[in-house]
């Protein structure tokens, strides 16, 4: 599956890539290879509003 429209607010993609790697994913890697996203610009983007991955809790905190 090819998710080509994430979410463009950040809290909205926040709550969006939380909601995947809760339910779907075992790794922010895994995520983004399935959905084809670049795992660069989702950090970069929840950077901007001081959220950053946890590998350990498999979320953006």
């Amino acid at each position: 599956m090819e998710y080509s429209s994430l979410p463009k607010d950040p809290m909205v993609l926040l709550s969006f890539i939380n909601t995947k790697l809760r339910d779907d994913y075992p790794s922010l890697d895994e995520l983004c290879s399935s959905l084809c996203v670049d795992a660069d610009y989702i950090k970069k983007t929840l950077a901007s509003i001081d959220y950053s991955y946890d590998d350990e809790k498999n979320r953006f905190v």
